[in-house]
């Protein structure tokens, strides 16, 4: 399946032109960086299977589970078996530079659970505030604390079906790939990091 990708470098209409027509051609100058060494690592006792993963994730929407088994499906596509996920909200607002706080569970196939907190900058859609659910897939986390750290969005990475969208986030060999549904979506595509955090930290540099 080819990646749909899109560069963010055309300000808000080129944003607002992606949300309507659902996801385009090209492709990102930044590329998301998944080794064969990891992927070799992705074993059925230390990672999630798609199955169990779209069952979670469908349910904690509480959406048509045919848009998220899309965007899972491409997820594993690129990145293959995540080892963790992180089932959390957020609350965001934009006006051209927005801002973006959140919290949820991380889950780990082999470490057990951990609350974590992320805030950071990003560029919104339009002005205004909304709350919204993210499921994020987390790719090499060996270490619970390692998910405490910055960690920037790939540039142009970004799928976008049925009102359900992913982009990735990268730092060092840890991927996140947050999916978030619909409203949710406007500060999706982001270019900037996102931070995250043991306690909640209200400045989000």
């Amino acid at each position: 399946m080819q990646y749909h990708r899109r560069t963010f470098t055309a300000g808000l209409a080129g944003a607002a032109a992606l949300a309507l027509t659902g996801c385009g051609g090209g492709k990102s100058k930044d590329e998301v960086v998944q080794t064969d060494a990891n992927r070799a690592r992705q074993t059925s006792q230390n990672t999630y299977d798609e199955g169990t993963i779209l069952k979670e994730a469908s349910g904690f929407f509480g959406e048509s589970a045919e848009a998220v088994g899309k965007v899972v499906e491409k997820v594993f596509a690129d990145l293959g078996r995540p080892n963790a996920y992180i089932a959390g909200e957020e609350l965001s607002a934009a006006l051209v530079g927005g801002l973006r706080y959140g919290d949820g569970e991380l889950h780990h196939k082999l470490l057990g659970e951990k609350r974590v907190y992320w805030a950071g900058p990003s560029v919104g859609f339009d002005v205004g505030a909304n709350g919204a659910k993210t499921f994020v897939l987390v790719y090499n986390l060996y270490d619970m604390d390692e998910i405490y750290q910055r960690f920037p969005g790939v540039e142009g990475s970004f799928y976008f079906v049925g009102g359900v969208g992913v982009n990735y986030q990268q730092s060092g060999n840890i991927i996140l790939a947050p999916i978030r549904l619909g409203v949710g979506l406007r500060a999706g595509a982001n270019v900037g990091y996102l931070h995250y955090t043991r306690k909640r930290n209200y400045l989000p540099f």
